[in-house]
């Protein structure tokens, strides 16, 4: 009995704490990696760094100053050199730590020992990016950051920038549209770009900038969000007309670009601009983006007539796309398939869409047309997103990087009541008052009565 009694009172506790590390380890990862996982990596990592480096071949040979000295001193055996390693720091997600390479290493060899690391120290993934010559810091995850995805508290975002979602480093993926002016966004239906959309308009919805949409769904995907909107067209007619004006808006503003550049000869170089961010303050106008909803609706026609106003549409878009950057308009291009089969124009207008968002799509050569042209890897990456993961993509660029993001959940009611909570910063754009969208007003109800009201007697 007693035997039993010792074995209540040290296995209980024991098998309680077991069942919930397990436990949290399952439904709250973050939880667990911050009381039990952390602990666990950084002990790993303090006590094999030296002979983890030597087994992945990240270690040089010492110097001869440093072998005489060792000799001098001790008589250990001299062993290799690795990478300086700087102070840990731990994360709500995972660890941190700089490498000062030795003379000789590059970043590519400590990232071609990422999954080797990754398996030696315990932990989800390792990533490596470069801080400077000679310096490389790895980002030690600790669990699938994209499981449940929840953005960091404080993001770093300024103007013409969103935190729309989270990159599997667990960094935040920030659509910049200094830096990346146009992008192209694919996805299957219940893929998860609609929400990506929303995220978009409701980061942009509190600044400063005119949004205009076409989307040609009879605007069930844009629609609910009216109030931000300066324009919005629900038909392939309606964009027929609302793309010359936004043409015409450019073609202004690349006049007043003009104007401002034939200036007397001794105005300071620092006043001679190439696009709206040199003009002054007062005189710069409203940046411009344009989403563009399901855009092969744009590029089916049925009659000749409706191919002539394609082809009009079509090019007006390649205009934008090839010359908006310098008059502050951007596009952003959404729709389930994105190719040539659409129609002439439809490649040279993909080709000028600088950004690449790909979440699950139906088939390999949807993932090609998005990412085949700029990160030929990641169309694998691409089509192996399954469908239980909404929101999952994969995001790249010109400069053929690339990386899987995930968007956190954001119901439709909550971006449309950024939307309406913004309605005041709606910029005054002349040209685009026609297009304004009409938005319905609620009707307020009237508070049922105390008491029921009686007929009086006489």
């Amino acid at each position: 009995m007693t035997d039993l009694t010792t074995l209540l009172e040290v296995g209980g506790p024991v098998a309680a704490l077991g069942g919930g590390a397990a436990y949290a380890r399952a439904k709250h990862p973050g939880l667990y990696w911050s009381t039990v996982g952390l602990p666990i990596s950084t002990a790993r990592l303090l006590s094999s760094y030296g002979s983890v480096m030597e087994a992945c071949g990240l270690t040089v040979a010492p110097s001869r100053l440093r072998m005489l000295a060792v000799k001098a001193t001790t008589r250990r055996e001299v062993r290799p050199v690795p990478p300086r390693r700087g102070i840990i720091r731990p994360t709500s997600t995972g660890l941190r730590l700089r490498l000062r390479l030795a003379p000789g290493q590059e970043p590519a060899d400590v990232a071609a020992s990422a999954e080797r690391l990754r398996h030696a120290w315990g932990v989800h993934a390792v990533y490596v990016s470069t801080v400077k010559p000679g310096v490389v810091e790895l980002r030690l995850v600790g669990f699938d950051v994209l499981r449940q995805v929840r953005m960091p508290r404080k993001v770093d975002a300024e103007f013409l920038q969103v935190p729309v979602a989270l990159r599997e480093d667990a960094m935040p993926f920030v659509r910049d549209y200094r830096a990346v002016p146009h992008q192209l966004t694919l996805g299957a239906t219940l893929s998860g770009k609609s929400m990506y959309l929303r995220h978009l308009i409701a980061g942009l919805a509190p600044q400063p900038v005119a949004l205009v949409g076409i989307d040609c769904k009879r605007g069930v995907e844009l629609a609910p969000f009216a109030s931000r909107l300066s324009a919005l067209a629900t038909e392939p007619e309606q964009a027929a007309e609302l793309l010359p004006v936004l043409v015409k808006e450019m073609e202004d503003r690349y006049d007043l670009i003009k104007a401002r550049q034939g200036i007397a000869p001794d105005t300071p170089a620092e006043e001679i601009t190439s696009d709206i961010w040199g003009l002054p303050e007062s005189e710069r106008p409203v940046p411009l983006v344009l989403f563009v909803d399901e855009v092969a609706e744009l590029f089916l026609v049925a009659t000749r007539k409706d191919e002539e106003r394609r082809d009009e549409m079509v090019t007006q878009l390649i205009r934008l796309a090839q010359l908006g950057r310098a008059a502050g308009i951007y596009l952003e291009v959404c729709g389930q398939r994105f190719g040539a089969e659409l129609g002439k124009g439809a490649t040279m207008l993909r080709a000028q869409l600088t950004g690449r968002v790909c979440h699950r799509v139906n088939d390999e050569a949807s993932a090609k047309m998005a990412l085949g042209d700029i990160a030929p890897e990641a169309v694998s990456a691409a089509c192996a997103i399954a469908p239980e993961r909404p929101g999952l993509a994969v995001a790249g660029d010109t400069s053929g990087g690339w990386s899987r993001i995930r968007t956190p959940y954001l119901s439709l009611s909550d971006a449309a009541a950024a939307c309406r909570d913004s309605a005041h910063v709606v910029p005054d754009v002349p040209g685009l008052k026609p297009f304004l969208p009409e938005v319905a007003i609620r009707p307020v109800e009237s508070p049922a009565p105390v008491a029921e009201p009686r007929p009086a007697t006489g």
